[in-house]
């Protein structure tokens, strides 16, 4: 599964590095919208889709016990869309937020089992999936650099935090194994440019985020769960913005 990964990304990279010269045509005309980056307020419409998996770490228990033979994280692809609300700090620097940004991907687990329980739907390789509707409040500081006729480039880093509306922590069915808290916060970074067309301002951005709270609710009788011990999520996100 990483070979996979590592190739979507690279393909995501390359389209992202591709995307400035959507704009080279317009480094050629006239200057367009030469008083937009004076406003002390931006707004834009954000729609991207992501990558995502979770990043987790065996419990003492997996290597004391030899049901479950291997654990691997599957990677899935989901959608944003956001809502971005821009403050203009200084000439090089903006406050960025997204008051309303909603996440949603779908990760899984696959487990190697040695002993199946093929009445139960088990088989040799078990997959347990895991979808989230992420509501997430980011909060970003932007650094620009000077505007080159009708293109920018930039690069962010911030702070996040996350209610995933799906997590299944508080649930008492027996059937969902692996079950995640609502709340999770996190980092993230990523690089974008801002390209100035006569009537809006089209935004591509490559962002990676890293959780960093502990997402699992670990039930010591379950054997998927109880092989686990913490899970945290991981995501790189593509983007495109119009202001």
């Amino acid at each position: 599964m990483q070979h996979l990964l590592r190739r979507k990304i690279t393909s995501i990279t390359i389209v992202f590095l591709l995307l400035p010269f959507i704009g080279l045509s317009q480094l050629r005309s006239e200057l367009n919208q030469p008083e937009h980056d004076n406003k002390p307020y931006h707004f834009g419409i954000n729609l991207g889709f992501n990558k995502s998996h979770f990043s987790f770490t065996h419990h003492p228990v997996f290597l004391q016990q030899d049901s479950v033979m291997a654990i691997e994280s599957i990677n899935s692809t989901g959608l944003n869309l956001a809502w971005l609300v821009n403050l203009s700090l200084t000439n090089h620097f903006d406050l960025r937020t997204y008051p309303l940004n909603l996440t949603f991907s779908e990760k899984a687990f696959e487990y190697t089992l040695k002993y199946p329980d093929v009445p139960g739907g088990e088989s040799k390789l078990t997959i347990k999936k895991v979808q989230s509707i992420t509501l997430s409040l980011p909060i970003q500081i932007k650094f620009s650099s000077d505007r080159i006729d009708n293109m920018k480039v930039y690069t962010m880093a911030g702070v996040k935090f996350d209610y995933d509306l799906a997590a299944n922590a508080g649930k008492n069915n027996g059937e969902e194994i692996i079950k995640l808290n609502k709340f999770d916060y996190g980092i993230e970074g990523g690089i974008g440019f801002h390209i100035y067309f006569p009537y809006f301002v089209l935004t591509p951005e490559l962002k990676v985020s890293w959780g960093l709270a502990n997402l699992h609710s670990r039930n010591p009788a379950l054997k998927f769960s109880s092989n686990i011990d913490k899970i945290n999520s991981r995501m790189i996100s593509f983007s495109l913005t119009v202001e």
